[in-house]
This record gives structure tokens, C-alpha cells and sequence, in this order.
């Protein structure tokens, strides 16, 4: 757990575009690591994670249910293989980045219009969407 409030809780929710500030006690991480390098090993502690996360559910935020994206959860959902839509991106986009969610597809769109800097749950250049939409 890492503890949240003092002067963080003062900065406003879109001044940067980390935006769990105030009203937010602290951060918790889950994380779980292992040696054995048998399927059976790893499968023991992806299950073991997502129990605690179950547990904790009712602890965490919700409605919705936000995260903080150096510590990402693909259980939220990830992107396609080739094009995601902004829409799809949008559903964890906006739990990692609440209202900042859309101004950062703007600026992915400005630095990155073809998408070099990505992950499992990049934010999709704005460009992207307005081809597929055929604008």
C-alpha cells in the first residue's frame, strides 16, 4: 500500500495526466513472483492473484473501478492484434486516466501518429480512429 493526500490531494486531476489525487487514500499493488518454470507453477499463482484481487474488491474503487497505469491490469482489457479502436481503448483508458483519458489521445495523436510507442494497453492514436470512422 502506498499512501495518498498531503500536498498530492492539491493538484487538480488534470494539471498532469496521473489523475488519482484527491479522495484517494492510497495505492495498492498486487504482485506475485515465482522460479519454477513449469505451467502448473505459473497457473498456481495467476490463480492465487486473482483471488486476493476478488477479495479485495470490495476495498478498491469502483464504479469504475480505476487503476494506476505503471502497475497495469490486462484484466481490464487490452488492445487488438493490429487496430484498436479509441472506443475499446476508452474502456481502460479512462480507469488509468479518468477525464484525462481523451486529451492524451490528442497528444498520442500529435507525437505518435503511427503508433511506435506501444504496449498491451497504449493509447491508440486519435488518427487511427478517424480512418477507420472514414473521416
Amino acid at each position: 500500500m502506498i499512501p495518498y493526500g498531503g500536498k498530492m490531494s492539491d493538484i487538480s486531476e488534470s494539471e498532469t495526466p496521473f489523475p488519482h489525487r484527491a479522495g484517494n487514500i492510497n495505492k495498492m499493488m498486487y504482485e506475485a513472483s515465482w522460479n519454477q518454470e513449469e505451467n502448473e507453477a505459473s497457473q498456481r499463482y495467476f490463480d492465487w492473484i486473482r483471488r486476493l484481487c476478488s477479495f479485495m474488491t470490495p476495498h478498491v474503487s469502483k464504479s469504475p473501478r480505476e487503476a494506476y497505469f505503471n502497475y497495469r491490469d490486462l484484466d481490464l482489457g487490452t488492445n487488438n492484434e493490429g487496430f484498436t479502436s479509441v472506443e475499446q481503448a476508452s474502456i481502460w483508458g479512462k480507469k488509468y486516466f479518468k477525464n484525462n483519458f481523451n486529451r492524451l489521445v490528442r497528444v498520442k495523436a500529435l507525437v505518435d501518429p503511427g503508433n511506435f510507442f506501444r504496449n498491451e494497453q497504449s493509447i491508440p492514436p486519435l488518427s487511427s480512429w478517424r480512418k477507420n470512422k472514414g473521416d
